[in-house]
């Protein structure tokens, strides 16, 4: 049984991911907030990904780094500061942990990590600068990761499309909202996130072996299509 580490599991797809994980694997969340869940498979730390100390452990096999936000102002709203913020928790907080646990995952079983992108960093989209291009870091990182730590760790991301959490609830704030994004997708529709679990699971798993170095784009055509 592995040991997964998934920073951010106790909302949105860090939650869907945890429950997708806890049946075969043991699953360390690290979270400002305590998941709405308890299984044996379970052990839960209170942490700010930013500001403190991440906990000691003594096995990793895996790293789930779930964080991030959704900042949309057109350029002259955004700040300098918005956009350090962004990049703090998009990007260097996964730095963070991925120092952390790198000696561990060294030595781990198949180890494996897999962070998140968006389609706006493929996709020029108004209003998406900052997130945009704190998400254009990860991928980034996931490639020269995915090249270094070869052959020993594998490094993957998704990069999903609007997905129905909390975090996407300003944009789908409404039945009007809600219809206006499907209809902008080739496939007429967005993303739920246990469906981003279920290919976070995959690539976390044995499965997925030949994979590093890839951003899957969970896009719904809207990157992939003109229609």
């Amino acid at each position: 049984m592995k040991t997964i580490v998934i920073v951010g599991g106790s909302k949105g797809i860090g939650y869907a991911i945890l429950n997708s994980l806890l049946k075969e694997n043991k699953v360390v969340n690290i979270s400002r907030s305590t998941p709405e869940i308890s299984h044996e498979n379970l052990s839960h730390h209170q942490a700010d990904i930013l500001t403190d100390d991440l906990p000691d452990l003594d096995t990793v096999d895996g790293l789930i780094y779930c964080p991030g936000s959704i900042n949309l102002k057109p350029i002259s709203r955004l700040s300098v500061d918005d956009f350090k913020a962004d990049f703090e928790i998009n990007v260097l907080g996964a730095v963070k942990s991925i120092q952390k646990y790198l000696p561990l995952l060294k030595k781990g079983v198949n180890p494996s990590i897999l962070l998140f992108s968006t389609v706006a960093s493929k996709l020029g989209m108004p209003f998406h600068a900052s997130v945009a291009a704190s998400k254009s870091g990860v991928e980034g990182l996931i490639k020269s990761l995915g090249a270094e730590l070869a052959p020993t760790i594998r490094v993957n991301g998704i990069a999903p499309t609007v997905t129905d959490t909390g975090l996407a609830s300003k944009i789908l704030r409404n039945d009007k909202m809600i219809e206006t994004i499907k209809q902008r997708h080739p496939l007429k529709r967005f993303l739920n996130p246990e469906e981003v679990a279920a290919t976070a699971s995959f690539l976390m798993s044995d499965q997925a072996s030949a994979f590093s170095g890839q951003i899957f784009e969970m896009d719904c055509g809207i990157v992939s299509f003109k229609i």
